[in-house]
């Protein structure tokens, strides 16, 4: 019996495997709308197999978009072209969850394929904000730090996203708190340099995250999973380190928060990452052991062998992939078929099985 292939229960639902798609971000949208790209692209995971497939960092606001291509939730006109993917998802026995973002410093930038740097309000993009007014970098936009005013409204868009990401027919919420997005960069020292309730202590920088995830747990279904992306460590000196991760992960499950999503770095340029096959699987692990709350481990996961040792050792509830199931979106199918188990076929695609 294959731990992998097993299925996974949180709260009243139910993953018919530990394998999710992890969220990535496409750039393909025109103002915040999913469109035949997203529907193709989603889709093709759940066919191929996986239990969870979370559709990519997807905007509160408008101005909380990393790029302007970038998917949207802050409008109710979203909800029907999202509908029509988590629609098919579901249909192919797949659980089809959402990343709830604001990509605070890091927005308004270009798409990756056009290079890097700043989209100015003359070209389409907008002045960006963050806790403290301090750049990721010399080639992205110049911050302005966030009053009280619009910290309430983030709180609020998160809350009103999550809204209509149930009407749009998702059954997992997960919050994007990692990769040096706007929650993100409230937790670290390293770019939070406020002097009033949201920054300086611990306490006081993580006030922001709880009070997202408290509010998006509130209005989301009992009966479904919230999750929370964190980077586990900034791999820089003096930054947010692993300590401080299961320090956070305690109290966010006692939020009410189901599954840490445990990836890291991405805050600060001149981070350090020790990369190696399963790297991030230690965050993981500890995090499950110390808060007691489950967690998804995702980065450089690629062999069947390596994500089964990962849940059968009960370092992590989930494996999260991404770049691997670009290169394969039937990477599911694939590990069941080397893990010795049957996977969950399409009957379209039966005559293709592996005997």
């Amino acid at each position: 019996m294959s731990e992998l292939f097993s299925p996974l229960t949180l709260r009243a639902l139910t993953l018919r495997n530990r394998i999710g798609v992890a969220p990535m971000c496409q750039y393909s949208s025109t103002e915040g709308y999913a469109n035949d790209w997203h529907f193709v692209h989603l889709g093709a995971f759940a066919t191929g197999g996986a239990g969870l497939v979370i559709c990519e960092a997807t905007a509160v606001l408008p101005e909380g978009r990393i790029s302007p291509a970038d998917l949207g939730i802050w409008h109710d006109d979203h909800v029907p072209a999202l509908r029509r993917i988590t629609d098919f998802v579901q249909a192919q026995g797949s659980v089809a969850g959402i990343q709830l973002a604001h990509a605070g410093r890091k927005a308004s930038t270009k798409r990756p394929w056009e290079g890097s740097g700043t989209v100015r309000p003359a070209d389409g993009g907008w002045i960006v904000k963050g806790p403290s007014a301090i750049p990721f970098s010399p080639e992205y936009p110049q911050p302005e730090a966030m009053t009280h005013n619009e910290i309430r409204s983030v709180i609020d868009a998160f809350t009103a996203g999550a809204r209509r990401a149930c009407a749009a027919g998702f059954q997992v919420a997960e919050i994007h708190a990692a990769h040096g997005y706007l929650l993100n960069e409230f937790l670290s020292p390293l770019t939070n340099h406020r002097s009033d309730e949201y920054g300086g202590t611990f306490e006081n920088r993580i006030r922001l995250t709880c009070e997202v995830s408290a509010a998006v747990r509130a209005v989301w279904p009992d009966e479904w999973p919230v999750f929370v992306r964190i980077s586990a460590t900034e791999w820089a000196d003096g930054g947010w380190t692993v300590d401080d991760s299961v320090r956070l992960a305690t109290r966010l499950a006692a939020l009410g928060i189901d599954v840490i999503d445990t990836s890291s770095g991405g805050n600060v340029a001149h981070q350090q990452i020790e990369v190696h096959p399963g790297y991030q699987v230690p965050f993981a692990s500890r995090i499950r052991r110390e808060a007691g709350v489950a967690t998804a481990a995702v980065g450089l996961i690629t062999e069947a062998a390596q994500a089964e040792a990962i849940v059968a050792n009960g370092d992590a509830d989930l494996v999260l992939l991404a770049r691997e199931l670009l290169r394969n979106p039937r990477w599911p199918l694939d590990a069941a078929h080397a893990l010795g188990t049957s996977g969950p076929w399409p009957n379209q695609y039966l005559r293709a099985r592996k005997r």
